[in-house]
């Protein structure tokens, strides 16, 4: 049998579907963190797809500092050696106590172990986790299969479709 190519096990995720699980994990999240009220110092996103649920999470636990941290792992649909680009605010996180950091998905785990041997103290949170990388990640929302290629609304774009018949 040959190999299925990313798209051909895909898992489409529209704008308001992500709205919704990154509802839940703030959901899940709600009075977890080390403060007295079970609140987070801060969020910081692992850019570039753990931005838009971050956002919607620190909207939902009322988390008004948020800094990032940019990874690079990917090329493509190609996974690569992992590079942090840019770090969050060293004075903020420090060894991560106290500190929400999120990212869309967990896909291998290589990206949370990298951050978490910086931050080793931070609570981590995806969206959605596939099973090799379930171990790195401290709460997420929805497992998918590791062959399953997430297509996320960032990187989708509504097009024309033309009719199987007609031209109208």
């Amino acid at each position: 049998m040959a190999e299925r190519l990313p798209h051909e096990k895909g898992f489409h995720v529209s704008w308001d579907q992500l709205h919704r699980d990154a509802r839940a994990l703030a959901w899940r999240l709600d009075g977890q963190g080390p403060g007295e009220d079970g609140s987070w110092k801060a969020v910081v996103a692992i850019t570039r797809g753990g931005l838009a649920p971050a956002a919607i999470v620190a909207r939902e636990l009322n988390i008004r500092i948020v800094d990032s941290i940019s990874v690079k792992s990917y090329d493509h649909q190609n996974q690569s050696e992992i590079q942090v680009l840019k770090s969050p605010d060293p004075a903020l996180v420090g060894d991560g106590s106290g500190i929400l950091i999120i990212d869309d998905l967990v896909d291998s785990g290589k990206t949370l172990e990298a951050v978490r041997a910086l931050y080793p103290k931070a609570h981590y949170a995806a969206v959605y986790a596939k099973p090799k990388g379930r171990p790195t990640v401290d709460t997420f929302i929805t497992e998918v299969s590791q062959d399953t290629w997430i297509f996320f609304p960032w990187d989708m774009a509504l097009q024309y479709v033309q009719p199987y018949r007609g031209t109208d």
